[in-house]
């Protein structure tokens, strides 16, 4: 009987019929003559280092497209926007025409230029006292580096102190040039005189502006301040030091750097609080939408019409020119049939008339029977100011706004900030046209409407953070000239300009900040060329904005600062990337999870045992040889 090895430590034995038996050895499962077989090994792991090979690669298929950002020079400009704010400079020229002091108008040339240097000391000591006294932004947007001198332009004298450069920044001979007018008495000749004074000295102005004129003249017989409807003022009458410096502070500070409204800080300001204050009821791109609206409460008492394409043209295209560099305005206009007021109103017999209080205001508007908003081009983020004219029914004609001192008001109208303004237009004769009980049909002539428009400017002036008049102080004899046309001076549109500025630069500098943190805490958030287009686009015009703003360029200024601000508007709410604002990375595995785990981990598992497998056979192997060599 013959025996042999099959190779797995079991001996096969041929016995003597010619059979053959597999006899097992004592240590079955410890030993194996052959190598163990690598092919199954091999397949295993190749199917499992193509899945791993392949997952990098299905990675980098799955990726979205992200163009660059420029997050260094988005951080650069918030940087510098908080340690440097933009500011657009101011100089203030203090002109005397007549010196009242021990030097007099016959004094040598350096004395009377060392006591204009003291003047000048003093009037910039008090520029400094009122800005630091009233707190932060009250320097209307002129920075810490307004610019002043003091001249005093006599008949025969000119003198100068605060040269720079070695160039003067007065040209004398307006001592001559006025002599021919009364000062004291003809405001609006004064005031068109010094225009074209300075016009003609230092060229056209309204490109840069910035640069303001004081005149001071010790004629006439009282004392009077009368701020110009350009970007002059001059005080009339004999003033002590004491008082004169004072008054010109008030003069720069309040009206030529803040617009006749200086905001005084409660406690400690806020930067935060600043900009708020400086906010204008305007869109991204500094559009707005005037929205005219004439409410008819009742028609069946009578209906008002109106011919608003010829009052656009003769009273709202001059005010629309006049504030272009400040906003971009549309008017649109509409007539609204029963449209009853949602507020209450209750007889005064002291009064004789309807009238509703101030704390009714909120509740004035009727937002379910006045449909207001019909405008197609305020689509998307456009910015409307409602004005609604609305003519109350003959049940509550006349109808008045109580002020809270009991007086009725003048205007009889009132402003929303943010929304726009309403006025109440009662009928001429509310009785009488009641009583007739004919649907009286009564279009509104160039006469009714004209005092209507001049509430709806104070409003406007409101809304853009000026005095709904021109600013005037009974008690310093202080006055201004209006200007009729447009409602607004040149000095107060200055002064919009520059909050204006510092606004929109500040706007698109958080706007870029947001969308940077937005972009890097979102990996997976598609970011196309567009986007990136539009921050470079923003970028550049911000720091053209500043550029222009250190130089005195107002209205370029404006222009870059309202084209880095909508462009960085654009870029944040982009299409592309709203989408994707509220998918977060959970999802990812949401959806790929119940795909790719079943076969990776049927894949690991077998992968494993495998490679067990192949262990423990080849062990045995070894041990197999091992054994023989030693027998």
């Amino acid at each position: 009987m013959e025996s042999k090895d099959d190779g797995t430590g079991a001996r096969m034995e041929n016995k003597e019929d010619g059979t053959t038996v597999r006899m097992e050895n004592k240590d079955d499962g410890t030993r194996r003559i052959r190598r163990p077989g690598r092919k199954r090994l091999a397949i295993t792991l190749s199917v499992f280092i193509s899945f791993l090979i392949g997952l990098p690669i299905w990675l980098k298929s799955t990726e979205v497209y992200r163009t660059h950002l420029p997050y260094e020079a988005i951080d650069s400009l918030a940087n510098n926007v908080k340690s440097k704010p933009l500011v657009l400079p101011c100089q203030f020229n203090v002109i005397l025409l007549e010196l009242k002091s021990e030097t007099g108008n016959d004094g040598d040339h350096d004395a009377v230029k060392k006591y204009l240097e003291g003047l000048r000391s003093v009037v910039l000591e008090q520029l400094r006292s009122r800005i630091n006294r009233n707190g932060i932004g009250s320097h209307g947007g002129c920075g810490n580096d307004y610019f002043v001198t003091v001249s005093l332009d006599s008949k025969d004298k000119c003198v100068e102190a605060g040269i720079t450069n070695g160039s003067s920044n007065w040209s004398c001979g307006l001592g001559k040039y006025l002599s021919s007018v009364d000062i004291s008495s003809d405001d609006d000749v004064v005031d068109e005189l010094l225009n074209s004074y300075s016009g003609r000295v230092a060229g056209d102005l309204d490109g840069n502006g910035g640069v303001y004129s004081i005149v001071v003249t010790g004629d006439g017989h009282s004392r009077r301040t009368v701020i110009g409807k350009h970007r002059h003022a001059w005080i009339v009458g004999e003033y002590s030091e004491s008082i004169l410096v004072p008054l010109i502070g008030e003069i720069i500070v309040k009206y030529f750097m803040n617009g006749g409204i200086l905001m005084r800080r409660h406690g400690t300001r806020s930067e935060k609080g600043d900009e708020k204050d400086m906010s204008m009821p305007l869109a991204a791109d500094g559009s707005a939408i005037l929205s005219f609206s004439l409410l008819n409460a009742e028609p069946a008492d009578w209906i008002y019409q109106w011919d608003f394409e010829m009052f656009g043209k003769q009273f709202l295209s001059p005010l629309v020119e006049m504030l272009a560099p400040v906003a971009s305005l549309s008017v649109e206009s509409q007539v609204l049939y029963h449209t009853p007021k949602a507020a209450h109103s209750y007889w005064d017999e002291q009064l004789a008339s309807y009238v509703f209080h101030v704390d009714d205001l909120p509740f004035f508007v009727n937002s379910n029977e006045w449909h207001l908003d019909t405008s197609v081009a305020a689509a998307g983020r456009s910015k409307i100011l409602q004005f609604a004219i609305y003519i109350p029914s003959s049940l509550e004609c006349p109808l008045r706004l109580k002020l809270p001192n009991g007086k009725l008001s003048a205007t009889n109208g009132f402003t929303s900030p943010g929304w726009g303004g309403i006025i109440v237009l009662n009928p001429l004769s509310c009785v009488t046209s009641a009583l007739s009980g004919k649907h009286q049909r009564h279009e509104l002539s160039e006469e009714e409407f004209g005092p209507v428009m001049q509430v709806v400017v104070g409003q406007i002036r409101t809304l853009l953070g000026l005095p709904p008049t021109a600013p005037h102080d009974t008690k310093k004899h202080i006055s201004s000239i209006s200007a009729s046309q447009t409602g607004f001076s040149e000095w107060e549109l200055d002064a919009l300009l520059r909050r204006r500025v510092v606004a929109d630069v500040a706007s698109c500098s958080l706007t870029l900040a947001s969308l940077s943190r937005l972009v890097k805490s979102l990996p997976s958030m598609v970011i196309m060329d567009e986007i990136g287009d539009q921050v470079f686009q923003s970028l550049e015009a911000a720091n053209l904005a500043r550029k222009n703003s250190f130089t005195g360029m107002y209205h370029a200024a404006a222009e870059s600062a309202r084209k880095a601000r909508a462009w960085a508007e654009e870029a944040f709410f982009q299409p592309s990337i709203m989408s994707l604002l509220y998918f977060p990375t959970e999802h990812h595995f949401a959806i790929y999870t119940p795909f790719f785990v079943p076969v990776l981990v049927h894949t690991f598992i077998a992968a494993a045992k495998e490679v067990t497998r192949y262990r423990r056979e080849w062990k045995k192997f070894l041990k197999s040889n091992v054994h023989e060599q030693v027998s």
